[in-house]
């Protein structure tokens, strides 16, 4: 694993990256390709050992990898994330009521995260190293996920975002 770049705040700010504009101007379009989706057509996260239980995914494009059928019903929201310079994944991600994933890091600096808020009802939060926040819908969180973060869903309805993992430097404002 490569060390990655010392930061203020393993948040960053969403306008530094002008994807975010697009992926938060098309949320009412990305939200009704989610709620189209069968429950039963998401799958669980693969590193059960962090959640235990509750937290699925809908891939749409996995480590470089399109997923084309899922994109085929997705495909606005394919279409956005396939226009993310440096995108590497994408996908749904569910957190169920009362799901908790454990403190842990990611696998590469090479990378940063953004989470569009789709579906966020009251009592979920991210945990970055010191700073608590929450995502707000039809809003983009980026971090550092090499930071150690941990997530939960505290409220009484499933919680849904829009994941994306990009390559550092790709993807920024010149």
């Amino acid at each position: 694993m490569t060390a990655a770049p010392q930061l203020a705040s393993p948040f960053l700010s969403a306008s530094e990256f002008p994807f975010t504009r697009s992926l938060e101007d098309s949320h009412p379009q990305i939200r009704r390709e989610l709620e189209a989706l069968p429950a039963a057509s998401f799958v669980d996260w693969p590193e059960r050992f962090l959640y235990g239980h509750g937290w699925t995914v809908f891939g749409l494009h996995a480590f470089g990898k399109r997923l084309d059928e899922n994109c085929a019903r997705c495909p606005v929201t394919a279409r956005l994330v396939e226009e993310i310079p440096g995108m590497t994944t994408a996908g749904f991600s569910a957190l169920a009521p009362g799901t908790r994933i454990a403190p842990h890091t990611g696998y590469t600096s090479r990378v940063l995260r953004c989470h569009l808020g789709l579906i966020v009802p009251l009592g979920c939060g991210l945990r970055i190293g010191g700073e608590t926040r929450t995502w707000e819908e039809g809003r983009c969180l980026v971090f550092d996920d090499t930071a150690r973060h941990e997530a939960w869903n505290e409220g009484a309805a499933r919680r849904v975002v829009l994941l994306v993992d990009f390559r550092r430097g790709e993807a920024r404002r010149g």
